[in-house]
């Protein structure tokens, strides 16, 4: 999937990361990064908003996993099913969010889920980074349901 469709994608079905100013960097079934500006995801401590912080990593885990997908033709929806953020530091100006395959060690898994019982569950990772320094870090559980089987 090229870069820029992937991108009007993700801001037409998920709004809320166009007026983030969410970009996509690199979207492969290796590495995904996207980039955010601090201006429309500034809290009153003119530092990033905790919550748009946890958005933009959620979705370059989230981005990483769908790619993987439509790289195999696996069809689903895929939701978040829970997650944790540790900060770190606090995001003073533009930054980064990263996600990677090599952390998603339960790719077959997942996968024979899907295609055998139509639901497939997966970890995820993505950190956070400022000038190549990790200010976060994100761990979620993401579901992939098939879309014949949603009613499950």
């Amino acid at each position: 999937m090229i870069n820029e469709s992937l991108e009007a994608y993700i801001h037409r079905q998920i709004p809320i990361t166009s007026a983030m100013g969410v970009q996509i960097v690199e979207a492969t079934a290796d590495r995904v990064e996207l980039s955010a500006p601090l201006a429309p995801n500034i809290n009153h401590r003119e530092t990033v908003f905790g919550g748009s912080a946890a958005a933009v990593a959620t979705l370059a885990a989230w981005t990483l996993v769908l790619v993987r997908m439509r790289n195999e033709d696996l069809t689903g929806r895929l939701v978040i099913s829970r997650n944790t953020m540790v900060y770190q530091k606090p995001i003073v100006a533009d930054f980064t969010a990263v996600a990677s395959a090599d952390e998603l060690n339960t790719w077959e898994k997942f996968v024979a889920g899907i295609t055998r019982k139509g639901r497939g569950r997966l970890q995820a990772t993505s950190r956070l980074l400022l000038n190549g320094d990790q200010m976060a870090e994100f761990e979620g559980q993401f579901v992939a349901i098939n879309h014949y089987n949603v009613s499950r």
